[in-house]
């Protein structure tokens, strides 16, 4: 897909709104702060305003994120920018793309390869929207904290360069990044690694009580809303145990999945090597990426795993076939 020019599209613009997913991870949050960021700073005559469900505390490190709107209550914008998702994924800010006079979808999701927008820049495969979101920016209103947050959402969708969607040019733009001088070791530490307490207890817990089947090639855990409620804990809380479940020695796709209501569950997929678990995702109405999806499906924990393993399993006969 042809670049765009985000400066032009946005030139006569004197609103304008940048939002991504609900539940937003370290890519939704660090393209989408990146990007308000720059067009405050490239167009200062403009009103923009960044809608997002609140996200977790450890991307406070980011500039201005205080700002985040989690209310959604702001006039219908010129300019609307859906980064990281498509339409259908952007929770209470739906209403304000649809009242937008124009409006700009920026992704790398495979499950919106043609984009929802008036105007969009959708290239699968790429590492992060984050790195599309570089890619379209004027160098000369870069500065040292639009820099963070880009290289944020980057190790976020990464897996701090270790996954496959990683390429030499994600590397050659990480160390363009980090010329700018911020301290990249303690953002890696505080957004990635470090973890509280409880959320430590929490993956402890869906660790001890995880379960492997399919000799060995898959591991699924789950945290009920009960467990949530003893640890007063949050969905947020849950972050990066699907990827502690998937570097298991022998694991070939992890499962994990936490209640949302009465048999409803939101279910986070990761494979190694050869199960796309976007096409698993995909059959469930979810999406994602090749190696990282997810979905959400009802039913009891027995229900979901047997729905689930079925696609998986699929995939493994294929690929033993071969």
């Amino acid at each position: 897909m042809e670049k765009i020019n985000l400066l032009e599209e946005c030139k006569d613009a004197k609103r304008i709104v940048v939002s991504g997913h609900i539940r937003p991870d370290g890519d939704c949050v660090g393209s989408c702060m990146a990007m308000y960021l720059y067009l405050k700073k490239a167009l200062a005559d403009a009103e923009v305003v960044i809608c997002l469900e609140q996200p977790a505390d450890i991307f406070a490190c980011i500039k201005d994120f205080d700002c985040i709107d989690s209310s959604f209550r702001v006039q219908a914008p010129d300019v609307f920018l859906a980064l990281d998702c498509e339409k259908s994924r952007l929770g209470e800010a739906e209403t304000l793309f649809d009242n937008a006079k124009k409006r700009i979808n920026i992704d790398h999701h495979v499950s919106n390869v043609r984009g929802c927008g008036d105007v969009n820049y959708v290239v699968p495969g790429i590492s992060s929207t984050a790195e599309l979101v570089y890619e379209l920016m004027d160098k000369e209103y870069l500065d040292a904290e639009i820099a963070k947050a880009v290289y944020i959402g980057i190790i976020h969708d990464t897996g701090i360069f270790k996954y496959s969607n990683t390429s030499p040019k994600t590397l050659r733009i990480a160390a363009e990044l980090i010329e700018y001088g911020f301290d990249f070791p303690a953002i890696i530490d505080e957004t990635f690694y470090e973890k509280t307490y409880v959320q430590n207890q929490l993956l402890g817990r869906a660790l001890l009580e995880s379960i492997v089947f399919m000799h060995g090639k898959c591991i699924v855990s789950a945290i009920n809303q009960k467990t949530l409620a003893f640890y007063n804990a949050q969905p947020k809380d849950l972050d990066g145990i699907v990827n502690q479940l998937r570097i298991i020695k022998g694991v070939e796709c992890a499962i994990f999945m936490y209640e949302t209501g009465s048999q409803e569950y939101k279910v986070s997929l990761r494979s190694c090597k050869y199960v796309d678990v976007s096409k698993v995702a995909s059959y469930f109405g979810g999406g994602g990426h090749v190696r990282a999806a997810g979905c959400s499906m009802n039913g009891n924990f027995y229900d979901v795993i047997n729905n689930i393993s079925a696609q998986i399993a699929r995939q493994m006969e294929e690929y033993c076939e071969q």
